[in-house]
């Protein structure tokens, strides 16, 4: 009697008639986004792309290339390059999103079946919450920075931590304080959050141009950096550069993957397509360029370049400083604050909400999947992974051919084997006639396509961590995203012209073939009036379909 009572306090609200297969795959969340929650039009996109590219990971995305050997130049170059070619696929993988009003893992039914999803959702949503701690660590060091402009006492706290703990009483008191006041912006609903991200938009970018030219004037110039040749010539350059730019791509790759997310708020499909086509690479390529100004301006301020702007920031603290030089830290170092606030929130929290959503849609909405992503954040104790960065690069580069995998599946299974077709309500049944179904709810097709786009960059992987492989793999694995997108997507492609599912058209048209009510939709209808083939799927030339009612805005 206790255990029901409890249970029914924790279920999200239903409709009691769900059977429990429908209780598995349906949620409020998880049904397609209804007209007043579309709210996010061409201005909130564009904003969303300029508060998540100020974020400390994309001031230093450059640094690495530069050590690497290539010029300022180059090195912003592979950035231009590497978000211009990432771009497309995003906005690809975020037009079902836009159409259909879906998030990610309802989308990922549509190729990895009902069942077979829970698979692609888990990697993604536990990627989101591995992601949401380090960010929050990140954070950690800009309230510290904040704070010590404040309190230039903070640095004597003492340590009542053990050293097992991997960090010390004033650094986890920093991280805390960060993670609290993340809690409160989990709370809000996607379609309402976009306001944050309008306010980052403008608090993060002004506070970095500040640093920008307060650098500059601090130095007498831009420093020697742009004034540094490239170390290396030829095929050495020429590979150098491909690996710069497969690194920002791979950085990406968590964004590309649930850009349905987002997309399902959009008030028409266009606000998700061309704005995001231009803003993801001009966005971060003009924070890129400030980092590796200033960056090259602190070289003459401290002797040698000082990549992270919040080491910067904390070395300006460093030697008694004047009032005017703490207030000018407090600002920038709080817009830091904001920023990987926002980036938190953006790319992960709500990434694990949509995820966790529908592993558990009986007991786990949004909302609550978000604060599983900050428990599980600091549960994980995320500064012991950024100190060996070279295993936790490894790792991230190696889940990206993951993620690169299920992307390949899922745009190749809209654009080009269903072509747009959509059936919304089989997408919450468990029924074994319906198209995404498959065998017993899973896609094998869809399996075998990700497992080959895997296989390929495996080989690739071992020498990443160590193991002598021939030099051809290292560069397949070099170039995962494409390697393991293009395989998975070749695979899924020539296995659905083998063996078609049902729903294979020849002809482009996004349009919802449903006929019903959704369940659990509390009435909301997805009625269409198609014949003769919209059982069977195949050639629609000749079929009259009629949208009555239907979630997609035309």
């Amino acid at each position: 009697m206790v255990a029901s009572w409890l249970i029914s306090k924790l279920e999200i609200r239903h409709d009691k008639a769900l059977t429990r297969s429908q209780l598995l795959l349906t949620s409020e969340d998880l049904l397609p986004v209804g007209p007043e929650k579309q709210t996010w039009d061409t201005i909130n996109f564009v904003a969303f792309w300029i508060a998540d590219s100020f974020n400390v990971n994309t001031w230093m995305i450059a640094s690495s290339m530069i050590q690497l050997g290539l010029s300022w130049w180059q090195a912003w170059l592979c950035v231009w390059i590497g978000y211009g070619i990432v771009a497309p696929f995003l906005v690809a993988n975020a037009r079902p999103g836009a159409i259909f009003h879906v998030t990610f893992p309802v989308v990922a039914r549509t190729s990895f079946g009902i069942w077979g999803s829970l698979w692609c959702v888990f990697n993604r949503g536990a990627m989101a919450c591995i992601w949401y701690g380090v960010q929050a660590s990140i954070g950690g060091d800009c309230m510290k920075v904040m704070l010590r402009s404040i309190w230039p006492s903070l640095n004597n706290i003492p340590n009542t931590m053990p050293a097992s703990s991997g960090t010390n009483t004033r650094d986890f008191m920093c991280f805390f304080l960060f993670w609290l006041i993340s809690l409160p912006a989990i709370w809000f609903p996607i379609h309402t959050i976009r306001h944050l991200f309008t306010l980052k938009a403008i608090v993060a970018p002004t506070a970095g141009i500040t640093f920008f030219v307060w650098c500059i004037v601090r130095a007498n110039g831009v420093g020697p950096i742009i004034h540094q040749p490239s170390t290396l010539h030829g095929s050495d350059l020429s590979w150098a550069m491909i690996v710069s730019l497969m690194s920002c791509i791979s950085n990406m790759a968590t964004l590309v993957t649930n850009a349905p997310d987002f997309a399902s708020r959009a008030r028409r499909p266009s606000a998700a397509g061309l704005p995001q086509l231009l803003a993801v690479p001009l966005t971060f390529s003009i924070v890129s360029f400030i980092g590796i100004i200033v960056s090259s301006s602190s070289q003459v301020i401290f002797g040698e370049p000082v990549w992270s702007p919040v080491d910067l920031l904390d070395r300006f603290l460093d030697d008694n400083p004047s009032h005017a030089t703490r207030f000018g830290v407090w600002f920038i170092s709080t817009a830091f604050i904001i920023a990987q606030l926002g980036t938190n929130i953006s790319a992960n929290s709500i990434s694990a909400g949509c995820d966790l959503t529908a592993l558990l849609p009986r007991f786990i909405n949004i909302r609550r999947g978000g604060y599983v992503a900050a428990i599980v954040g600091l549960c994980i104790l995320p500064w012991n992974l950024l100190k060996s960065s070279n295993s936790f690069t490894s790792y991230l580069s190696a889940y990206s051919v993951f993620l690169s995998s299920i992307a390949g599946v899922m745009i190749t299974e809209y654009f080009f084997v269903r072509k747009g077709h959509y059936r919304v309500a089989d997408l919450y049944s468990p029924r074994s006639d319906g198209w995404y179904y498959y065998t017993f709810g899973v896609n094998f097709r869809a399996y075998a396509a990700y497992v080959a786009g895997i296989l390929i960059n495996v080989v690739g992987f071992a020498g990443a961590t160590g193991r002598t492989v021939p030099l051809a793999a290292t560069r397949i694995y070099q170039m995962s995203f494409f390697t393991g997108f293009g395989v998975s997507s070749l695979m899924y492609y020539s296995l659905n012209v083998a063996f078609p599912p049902p729903g294979r058209f020849k002809h482009f048209k996004e349009v919802d073939l449903s006929g019903g009510e959704l369940p659990g939709s509390r009435g909301h209808e997805v009625w269409v009036d198609a014949e003769p083939n919209e059982k069977s799927g195949g050639d629609e030339k000749g079929t009259r379909v009629e949208v009555v009612n239907s979630v997609i805005p035309v």
